[in-house]
């Protein structure tokens, strides 16, 4: 009788610490999802603030119009890109066609002194910071469940069930390379 009531009770613990294993594998991938949705609620603001900012600019810049329209493709590029690495890939050519547009708003005093622009690329450079902190976030979320589908014991339950690792948003490799100071 106590070898029968032992025997259950162990049975009992083994299960429940399987199903916690198994539930903290399906909050860490519920986890990823919902940090993929928050990159990409910011990556919509930042897609919608483009329109406005390209209509605000393109007046001034008559003689840019090869870079609008760069901005406007990379933008589209960005907004039909899915998937981590598809996006990520996507979103980093736009930030390089912003960066352009940006440098060449400089050369125009009055478009610098614009209200309107001032005030979509402080809402830009805000939306940028957004999403960073949203990839970072994402990128930790992903860390520990990749961490988790790796580990003995979870990593038995994670081949038993199907869950697989999960991409980091990358950056790309020349946002990685030192930036070059030139004070001469």
């Amino acid at each position: 009788m106590f070898e029968t009531i032992f025997l259950i009770a162990v049975l009992v613990i083994v299960a429940a610490w399987l199903i916690g294993i198994y539930n903290r594998l399906v909050a860490l991938r519920n986890q990823i999802r919902n940090a993929w949705a928050q990159i990409d609620v910011q990556l919509k603001r930042r897609h919608d603030l483009i329109p406005n900012l390209v209509e605000v600019v393109k007046d001034y810049m008559s003689y840019e119009q090869e870079t609008l329209q760069k901005v406007i493709e990379a933008r589209q590029t960005a907004i039909q890109a899915s998937g981590v690495a598809d996006t990520s890939q996507a979103e980093n050519m736009l930030t390089g066609a912003l960066r352009q547009l940006f440098a060449l708003v400089e050369n125009y005093p009055d478009l610098k002194a614009n209200q309107n622009v001032a005030q979509l690329q402080e809402e830009l450079t805000g939306t940028e910071n957004k999403i960073s902190f949203a990839r970072q976030y994402y990128n930790d979320s992903v860390m520990y469940l990749n961490n988790k589908i790796e580990q003995f014991p979870s990593n038995l339950i994670a081949g038993a069930t199907g869950f697989k690792q999960a991409e980091h948003y990358d950056i790309p490799a020349e946002e990685r390379e030192n930036v070059k100071v030139d004070l001469r």
